[in-house]
């Protein structure tokens, strides 16, 4: 996988006058500085919209409503407009364009809604401790309490009776 390079905007001012003052295609600019020429296209359409404003580098990540998603997607579907385009009207990233683009023609609205992100919880029937309450116990509750500490107990010597057991038989069959 290739790593993600980044321009300065005075790198992509460069490339954009290369373009619409010396009048260079989009071929040749992208070839002298190894880019894919629609990186170079999106530059010169930001710059026409925007100005140098456009060609900052946005370091904050947005998160968009589904009132915006649709109104995107409609604005494509209404216009037959190209991703670029609605790109640059909207300000967004083609590839999200196309993911909601996609998202709606396979599930309608309800595939613009915000996704989950992150990994599922594991524990989904996970239920808290009930705390103790600051009463007193009762007789009963004390001797039910008592009760299963003895079985526990209990069960632990019969556990550590049978390892021993174990060991020595063991022991017989070795000598």
């Amino acid at each position: 996988m290739r790593k993600k390079r980044s321009f300065t905007s005075e790198f992509k001012l460069e490339q954009v006058l290369k373009y619409t003052r010396h009048h260079q295609s989009y071929s040749s600019i992208s070839k002298e500085i190894g880019i894919d020429k629609s990186v170079v296209r999106r530059w010169v359409g930001l710059y026409k919209s925007k100005g140098i404003l456009g060609l900052e580098i946005n370091k904050t990540k947005t998160i968009f409503g589904l009132d915006f998603k649709y109104k995107v997607v409609k604005y494509m579907l209404s216009n037959n407009s190209s991703l670029f385009d609605a790109s640059l009207k909207f300000d967004v990233p083609i590839s999200s364009i196309f993911q909601w683009q996609k998202d709606f023609s396979n599930f309608g609205l309800k595939g613009l809604y915000p996704k989950t992100k992150g990994r599922p919880k594991s524990m989904s029937n996970y239920r808290p401790k009930k705390r103790k309450s600051d009463r007193p116990l009762t007789r009963e509750e004390e001797l039910l309490l008592e009760n299963e500490a003895l079985r526990c107990e209990l069960d632990v010597l019969k556990k550590l009776q049978a390892l021993i057991q174990a060991e020595e038989k063991a022991k017989k069959r070795k000598s």
